[in-house]
């Protein structure tokens, strides 16, 4: 292990509580320099709430925390950023319309001379070329508008600004949930030379896998306790699941199988503006149709376009061999369609609504009465949904805002549940959520195709896709370039069909 006599930070005793749901229950961390530190808990298990302690987004209860063994306050943003704390966020934080040397530059602009001169905008710009290029970018994206940029080279964008801090330790949270696997290759290579220089990361992952390849040592948080720190080398997965969950999952991906019967969902010759091909496929009954492809192969946008989320330009959509005309998303919903995007913040939520307006919303008019809104049937409604989604905290009137990444998409698909729909398309489904909540979610599906509803499923995880679905479409550049039916897929004939293979 690297540099075993040291702690960079440690964190003893921290405890934290919102009104009567106590979060922290006495956390102790320990980071090493040149260590990756990963942690691993359930949604809801206090990671986040950790990390925003180190952050100086909330003010701990209680304990104590130290830097480089000196006793320190963190009371704010800007007296972790001074010690040489960086976060890098799952949900991005950044200005669409700006270039992307300012995004990397924001509230840390260089000047000429002083306060009142000019900003240096050649300084920055150089400044922010170097770093995307040791990210394995093009530098001259540094000119760009952040906006023109897909996801996954908006969350290097991310890493670039960290890197700028000169930071003594930098705090990931998923960093490469919306990454291509290149984007991912290049960020393991940056995160093993930044390793090599002394900087420690704290790394918060649900992907096994990647655990595996870039952690030193791991700490299990489970219900606000720290379960144990192990060495990531040298300990099981199946371990770490126990331990986090508190029992053992007897299937990561528990698929069933079921009769596959008529056609229920069909796409035909739908062309998304903007976009040169067209595309046609179907779903039938007692199947679940995965869609793969690379980052930017237009998965999203046919999801979005499907639900008249973003226009189209041209295609037709036939639910049960009937064709529906859907202009809006309301179209849609009335149709029976329901979107679990892959953007649960801006798109999937109302974050500072409770948890029963927002389960409620899509179906509004079903809780009508007279005219009048049912409020309590809402209500029993919602606690309902909360039970059985195992949302955490379970209380409905909290804010949305509040609930941690992962018990938010539970709330999206709670909503969704909610409409009664026929056809789920689900984008990136288990994002951001921990091995447990994943299992949870992949029965739901299974439950909804033996109800009779019809699954698409889009993700960037193909041992999720491989796992979970019948039927595997691959997208590339716009286009579907192989349906490959369950017994065909295999890792290599995906990335074969998403590389245009």
């Amino acid at each position: 292990m690297k540099n075993e006599e040291k702690s960079l930070l440690l964190m003893k005793g921290i405890k934290k509580s919102f009104s009567n749901n106590h979060v922290l229950k006495g956390i102790d961390l320990d980071v090493r320099p040149g260590e990756v530190h990963v942690l691993l808990g359930e949604n809801g298990a206090g990671k986040s709430t950790l990390i925003k302690i180190l952050t100086g987004a909330y003010e701990k209860d209680a304990g104590e925390i130290y830097w480089e063994g000196q006793l320190v306050n963190i009371n704010n943003p800007v007296d972790s950023m001074k010690l040489g704390i960086a976060t890098i966020y799952q949900e991005l934080n950044v200005i669409p319309q700006l270039k992307v040397y300012e995004n990397i530059f924001l509230g840390r602009e260089l000047k000429n001379g002083g306060k009142a001169s000019l900003l240096n905008h050649k300084q920055m710009k150089e400044r922010a070329k170097h770093y995307l290029q040791m990210l394995g970018q093009n530098p001259n994206l540094a000119d760009r508008n952040l906006g023109e940029l897909g996801i996954g080279q908006q969350q290097l964008v991310e890493i670039a600004k960290a890197l700028t801090l000169d930071a003594k330790l930098i705090i990931m949270d998923e960093p490469t949930a919306s990454l291509s696997a290149t984007e991912v290759e290049q960020l393991y290579s940056t995160v093993e030379e930044l390793t090599r220089k002394g900087i420690a990361i704290v790394f918060i992952s649900h992907r096994l896998d990647e655990i595996k390849r870039m952690g030193d040592r791991i700490t299990i948080l489970r219900d606000g306790f720290k379960i144990e720190t192990l060495p990531v080398k040298t300990t099981s997965t199946d371990k770490w699941i126990e331990l986090m969950v508190g029992r053992t999952l007897d299937e990561k991906y528990p698929k069933q199988s079921f009769t596959v019967g008529n056609e229920g969902f069909r796409v035909e010759n739908l062309k998304v503006k903007g976009s040169k091909h067209s595309l046609s496929f179907h779903v039938r009954y007692g199947e679940i149709v995965g869609i793969a492809g690379l980052v930017g192969a237009g998965r999203t946008e046919l999801a979005r376009a499907i639900f008249a989320a973003d226009p189209k330009e041209d295609g037709k959509i036939f639910i049960d061999g009937k064709e529906v005309t859907i202009k809006t998303p309301r179209d849609a919903i009335n149709a029976g369609i329901a979107f679990i995007t892959e953007d649960r913040k801006n798109e999937g939520l109302l974050l500072d609504q409770p948890l029963d307006f927002n389960i409620s919303l899509a179906n509004m008019k079903s809780f009508q009465k007279n005219r009048l809104i049912d409020l309590q049937r809402i209500k029993h409604t919602a606690e309902d949904y909360i039970k059985e989604l195992k949302v955490r905290p379970g209380d409905i009137t909290l804010n949305a805002r509040k609930l941690s990444g992962g018990n938010q998409q539970k709330v999206v698909i709670a909503k969704w549940l909610c409409t009664q729909a026929k056809v789920f398309i689900f984008d990136e489904p288990t994002r951001g959520i921990d091995v447990g909540a994943k299992v949870e979610v992949y029965r739901l599906m299974n439950q909804l195709v033996e109800n009779g509803a019809i699954v698409l499923m889009i993700s960037s995880d193909l041992p999720e896709i491989l796992g979970m679905c019948d039927r595997i479409l691959v997208m590339s550049e716009g286009q579907i370039t192989a349906d490959l039916p369950r017994r065909e897929a295999t890792q290599e004939n995906i990335m074969k069909a998403a590389t245009g293979g």
